[in-house]
């Protein structure tokens, strides 16, 4: 197995052609990856280490590009990208691996997916891990519509707004398709309820970095929940925090822990 160059495979749902790596032990406990926002499982977890973090543990790594990201296709249809939706598809994506239930984590826009995925269909994910976003779930994360506008701008040199000049960098430099990336951005932030937040009962893990000025608190978050804990990632920002290596201990800690459970 490479763990540098996976190799991508995809399946068809909704209508879609989507994109997924299958690597690691077929025989180990299968963990599902769901990336972020402007990102792919290439960028989200390939490049970060988690691949080589997860496979080397002994578990079977599973990412998929998330519709609009990646090498899947790229609707430009807002309502395609709600996260009930994209939540589905990940759904779909264990079907077509024959998985009944796995470990599923997400960072960011993946982690409100994973959320959408365990309320829509608990019985297929054993655990939790929300990367990248914590009390923003339920909150909101603030005013986003200038990031759409900064994707649809013609250069970057025309973006003033701060954060969408750091989204449009990042789009640029992963090569994206920035008219999905908007209509992506402008229909996947539905929030989660304060109340369906507490129905989640698979064990939970929320990291957030301490200079992450996006995600809000990963304790308010878990405080909602019956059975998650909250961790702080030291120093680092919303685009840093995915690849620490005090998040890959902790998950690896929390996944073992799993293990012992009835």
């Amino acid at each position: 197995m490479n763990l540098n160059a996976p190799s991508f495979s995809s399946f068809s749902h909704d209508g879609l052609k989507l994109a997924y790596f299958d690597e690691g032990d077929p025989s180990g406990d299968p963990v599902l990856l769901i990336h972020g926002f402007a990102s792919s499982a290439l960028v989200n977890w390939v490049h970060p280490g988690w691949l080589k973090t997860l496979g080397d543990a002994g578990y079977r790594v599973i990412a998929i590009d998330n519709r609009g990201h990646g090498t899947s296709d790229k609707p430009y249809d807002v309502e395609a990208y709600r996260p009930w939706v994209m939540a589905d598809d990940a759904a779909a994506l264990l079907d077509h691996l024959g998985i009944p239930e796995a470990h599923v984590m997400g960072y960011s826009m993946g982690a409100r997916i994973s959320v959408f995925l365990a309320l829509r269909h608990p019985e297929r994910v054993r655990s939790l891990v929300l990367g990248g976003l914590g009390a923003g779930m339920t909150e909101g994360v603030g005013d986003w519509d200038p990031i759409a506008d900064a994707l649809l701008a013609p250069s970057l040199d025309d973006v003033e707004h701060a954060r969408g000049r750091m989204f449009r960098a990042f789009a640029d430099q992963t090569k994206s398709d920035r008219a999905a990336l908007a209509a992506c951005i402008r229909g996947s932030r539905d929030l989660v309820s304060r109340s369906d937040m507490g129905r989640i009962e698979a064990p939970t893990l929320i990291g957030v970095g301490t200079k992450d000025d996006i995600a809000g608190s990963p304790q308010e978050l878990a405080a909602l929940m019956r059975n998650a804990r909250a961790l702080d990632i030291p120093g680092r920002d919303h685009m840093l925090a995915v690849g620490d290596r005090v998040f890959k201990k902790a998950v690896l800690d929390f996944y073992a822990e799993i293990r012992t459970l009835p």
